[in-house]
């Protein structure tokens, strides 16, 4: 539970940093009357317990695959139970692509908003350091993704104390604040959100955009799941986050109806001028534990798409011998801290980047939302008309978020959607294009038995073990027939090794190695893995025994041939051409198999072909 405290909650911890400013003084400001704040606060207090408490928390986090959670996961999880089902399965593949794909977006806005909301603080407690807000805030960022490559496990430990130390500095704030005005209390009446909507109309349906920065982050309770458990996470919930953020929200609400120009920056004004220096020191330590949660989600998704089939293989640092989870990708911790750093820029403060925010957010929950309907019903065998009602009340509240935010396309919102898109289109055509090439190479491959009958026995074997790596379970891999159309040889052993990703996190030992005898001195050999798993291939044939392999492993008498495929767009029908061109850059931007699956460099071999798709 400590442990989940300092990882999951950093995101949705920081939101009243700007949330309650943004509602007030944001593009569609309120009055600061009674009305207003207390509608506000039972509209933050109702959508946190609906779509936070009840939604993510009670249902959602029930939906693991094999104890992982995240949409990946939950995406994997649907796929198996719409089996069968074309239509459905396709569905479902393009809800959970793009509720992944609107993750990048979001894991791009992130850091920026909360780290500069977190800096902004300066213009509080010293008024003349103001122009340097945004030069400080840069600074911030690019330590903060330098030293990403060192690992964070030893950063990682203060984690669990900072935050906790957060969120009791929220509870402690918001109790001091609340006795300013006790009666904010009455709020937690959801007839005050429902006076609110009705009195404003209009501006208090686009209040909700706002008002929706209470609720960012609770998506991360879901993705993390796999990293500390359900439990774990439901106590940190229920126990500390939960009543310290209401707490702070309502201390704010009742700051602001006594000292209504403290709308300048709520939460710093909460505190006495004296704390003023420790509060923005511990703000801007808890905005950089959010940021780096965020950040670390996007190394983890990018993983997870790349085991899956959806992305180009890239290269993948483990920064921890203990924790598979702690990786490091260098093109996506650069291209992150590009884009960061430009929104940080571009925007300059916390209320215009928060115009952006939102989109994205709300965008997934509406797909996390069908996503678990389908769940409850396919997998769980609820009875629809429950299922119904339930998803009746989810789907209100996420599609009116939706539909507020959708506001904020033209003022900032675009980008997060634009670069959810892009994702997607580069997801899409991965997987797509990997599909035609896999089909290519089995249509061209020489079938076995085919293969085995017309080896002449004036072949000469040579001795040691060739291991030629292959996508597909058929037929001969062009690097074996390339072998032995140039070199006139072949092994004493041959194995035919395919790599095979499971939709699962952890594939367990007794099915991680299948093998099939073709011939005396050729088998075929099947490695699985789950999309959470490294896939070490020298590492595991070293683990495996030798009457599972069916053969004795002597890494120094290996020899791993590669077949390097150039793709050829062609006017053939498959993908349009633009998507092929696309495609084939992927292709040739991937790290190679050899770095990918940690073989031995000294002892591969590549032979290249064309391919025409």
């Amino acid at each position: 539970m400590f442990g989940a405290i300092g990882v999951v909650f950093g995101d949705i911890g920081t939101s009243p940093l700007y949330a309650m400013k943004e509602t007030f003084a944001g593009p569609h400001p309120l009055a600061l009357d009674r009305l207003h704040v207390l509608g506000v606060l039972s509209l933050v207090f109702w959508a946190v317990t609906i779509v936070v408490s009840v939604k993510y928390v009670i249902f959602i986090m029930r939906a693991d695959n094999r104890g992982e959670g995240g949409s990946l996961a939950l995406l994997a999880l649907v796929s198996t139970a719409a089996q069968g089902r074309p239509k459905l399965t396709a569905l479902v593949a393009a809800l959970g692509i793009f509720a992944a794909a609107l993750f990048y977006g979001d894991s791009m806005i992130t850091p920026a908003i909360s780290i500069l909301s977190a800096v902004e603080g300066l213009a509080v407690v010293a008024p003349a350091l103001d122009q340097w807000v945004v030069p400080a805030t840069i600074v911030i960022l690019v330590v903060l993704f330098a030293i990403q490559a060192h690992g964070t496990a030893k950063v990682a430990v203060v984690f669990g104390p900072v935050m906790t130390c957060w969120f009791t500095v929220l509870a402690v704030l918001g109790i001091r604040n609340i006795g300013l005005d006790p009666g904010v209390l009455k709020a937690l009446s959801p007839h005050y959100a429902m006076m609110f909507l009705v009195s404003d109309g209009k501006l208090g349906f686009l209040a909700l955009g706002s008002v929706v920065l209470a609720v960012t982050g609770a998506e991360a309770l879901y993705a993390d799941m796999g990293h500390f458990g359900r439990l774990p996470i439901r106590l940190a919930w229920y126990m500390l986050v939960l009543p310290a953020l209401m707490l702070n929200y309502f201390g704010q609400g009742a700051l602001l109806l006594t000292h209504p120009e403290a709308l300048e920056n709520p939460f710093f004004l909460m505190a006495p001028a004296w704390a003023g220096i420790p509060l923005l020191i511990l703000a801007t330590c808890a905005t950089v534990i959010a940021s780096q949660a965020v950040i670390s989600g996007a190394f983890s998704v990018t993983r997870q798409a790349i085991q899956l089939g959806y992305l180009p293989r890239m290269t993948i640092i483990h920064t921890s011998e203990k924790e598979i989870g702690q990786i490091y990708i260098p093109i996506l911790n650069w291209t992150l801290m590009f884009f960061v750093m430009a929104l940080v820029i571009g925007f300059r403060t916390s209320s215009n980047l928060a115009s952006a925010y939102g989109v994205a957010v709300t965008g997934t929950m509406v797909i996390d939302a069908c996503l678990i309907g389908m769940v409850m019903v396919l997998m769980w065998g609820w009875n629809r008309r429950r299922v119904l009602i339930l998803l009746g009340v989810f789907m209100t509240l996420d599609v009116a978020f939706f539909l507020a935010n959708a506001t904020k396309i033209p003022h900032g919102g675009w980008f997060p959607l634009a670069i959810g898109l892009t994702i997607f289109l580069l997801l899409t055509t991965w997987k797509r294009g990997r599909a035609l090439l896999m089909a290519h190479l089995r249509k061209e491959s020489m079938p076995v038995d085919l293969f085995l009958t017309s080896l002449s026995d004036r072949v000469a074997r040579v001795p040691g073990t060739a291991i030629f790596l292959t996508g597909t379970t058929e037929g001969i891999p062009l690097a074996l027939l390339h072998n032995l159309k140039h070199n006139k040889v072949i092994h004493e052993r041959v194995v035919i090794l395919t790599v095979s990703m499971e939709e699962i996190p952890v594939v367990p030992a007794s099915r991680r190695i299948e093998t099939h005898q073709l011939a005396p001195g050729f088998q075929r050999l099947i490695l699985r893995f789950g999309f959470m798993e490294d896939t070490n291939i020298p590492k595991t044939l070293a683990h495996a025994r030798s009457d599972q392999l069916g053969f004795f492993y002597e890494p120094m008498s290996i020899s791993y041939f590669l077949s390097r495929e150039t793709i050829i767009p062609s006017s053939e029908p498959g993908m349009a051409l633009w998507r092929e061109h696309l495609f084939a850059w992927m292709a040739r931007s991937a790290t190679g198999a050899m770095d990918f699956f940690h073989l031995p460099s000294n002892r591969v071999v590549e032979l290249g072909s064309q391919v025409e798709i």
